[in-house]
């Protein structure tokens, strides 16, 4: 997946470069952050699952192979797929 590009305008690189010394550095930095703090949260929540299932007998030795294990189950969804499904009628 590309994350889409954003262009500042000269006035949001400019209030950002007022307490920024270097702004793609905090994008990569914020950007980085995110994943780590997501990926903690989709192992702490699907471990316990896995641990729980009878038919998996073993788990992966890497995160990246768990993340895979995890996302090809049938039992998992995205975010999107779990808001649709709580999501009120539209009227």
């Amino acid at each position: 997946m590309n994350i889409k590009s954003r262009t500042l305008t000269t006035i949001e690189e400019q209030v950002l470069s007022n307490s920024l010394p270097d702004i793609q550095a905090w994008v990569d930095g914020a950007v980085n952050g995110k994943i780590n703090n997501c990926k903690t949260r989709m192992l702490r929540e699907w471990q316990p699952k896995l641990l729980a299932d009878p038919a998996v007998t073993s788990l992966p030795a890497t995160e990246e192979e768990l993340i895979a294990l995890i996302v090809a189950r049938d039992d998992y969804k995205s975010r999107t797929e779990r808001d649709a499904e709580t999501a009120p009628p539209s009227a």
